[in-house]
């Protein structure tokens, strides 16, 4: 499978620092570039980072705090003024579309291509080809989701010879097997694994973003064995007293829910302006779960 490739378009929480915009991340995928949340000076980051605005078809908003949000209204101006001329879909909570029109409105902006809003629930919000976006529910002050994004996995290799040999014609059946499923031909059942080379099977990429929550088993199925975890670690331990007024996760925590949910890499962001030193952080979450990073602006990781 092609590498996903994710990078960390901002990395601190509440305010922008002098060395990190607010959170954002774009994955891209297949030349697809989709973007997870949007907050002032997103658009920036962007073009330093080397992200293509006109490639993004779909925007993901957590929640509807200023830090997340109000960098759509710029990006929609200046895809407007590079002449998109297809659809950008904006997947957020209740009250998305009321929120970002009023800010385009107010922005005396003409757009020129369609917007289309998709309010979020548990379950799958964006479906593929070959992948697709799940939401989740978070634990914050306000309405928040996180979100999975799964390449669906690739059952095997598909055995032409034998499916003719077994008298199985050449078709829909054919697709139906490679799905997965079990038919019928001439009252006999056929099952995949007798003609798929399950040796060539390949699972799909799996990479979780959990922006602002305090820690909860509530979401812990939906970002199971991720290959990446994507969690905030606002404060370090000796705030968790702060994390925990504020809806919050410290750097440990965040650690042991990539440990208890099996993920293979975590990678701690929407970090406070408190904390000059990542390194901390990162000790901090270790000694909950090995495989740490505290994301830098800027930051690329490939899977």
């Amino acid at each position: 499978m092609e590498k996903i490739k994710v990078v960390f378009l901002g990395t601190a929480a509440s305010t922008p620092t002098k060395e990190r915009g607010l959170s954002s991340v774009a994955l891209k995928r297949k030349g697809e570039w989709f973007l997870f949340d949007c907050p002032e000076g997103t658009q920036r980051q962007m073009l330093a980072a080397g992200v293509s605005m006109l490639k993004i078809k779909s925007i993901f908003i957590s929640h509807l705090h200023a830090d997340h949000v109000l960098g759509i209204p710029g990006l929609v101006a200046t895809m407007s003024i590079h002449q998109r001329d297809y659809p950008l879909t904006i997947f957020g909570p209740s009250g998305i579309k009321k929120m970002a029109m009023q800010a385009i409105h107010a922005s005396i902006m003409n757009v020129n291509f369609e917007i289309r809003f998709a309010e979020l629930g548990k379950g799958v919000c964006l479906e593929g080809a070959d992948y697709f976006v799940r939401s989740f529910p978070l634990r914050h002050e306000v309405e928040c989701f996180g979100f999975a994004f799964k390449e669906e996995d690739k059952q095997g290799e598909f055995q032409r010879q034998k499916a003719l040999d077994f008298g199985i014609p050449e078709g829909p059946l054919w697709g139906k097997l490679q799905k997965g499923e079990s038919i019928e031909v001439s009252g006999k059942k056929f099952y995949p694994k007798q003609v798929m080379d399950e040796s060539k099977a390949v699972l799909g990429k799996k990479i979780s973003i959990v922006f602002d929550t305090r820690p909860a088993k509530s979401y812990y199925s939906e970002i199971k064995e991720s290959d990446l975890l994507i969690h905030e670690a606002t404060f370090s331990e000796e705030l968790l007293s702060r994390a925990i007024k504020t809806r919050h996760s410290t750097a440990r925590e965040a650690g042991k829910v990539a440990a208890e949910t099996g993920c293979k890499k975590l990678a701690l962001t929407h970090l406070s302006s408190r904390h000059k030193e990542e390194k901390k952080l990162e000790n901090e979450a270790r000694k909950e779960f090995g495989d740490v990073v505290a994301a830098t602006d800027f930051l690329e990781i490939e899977l």
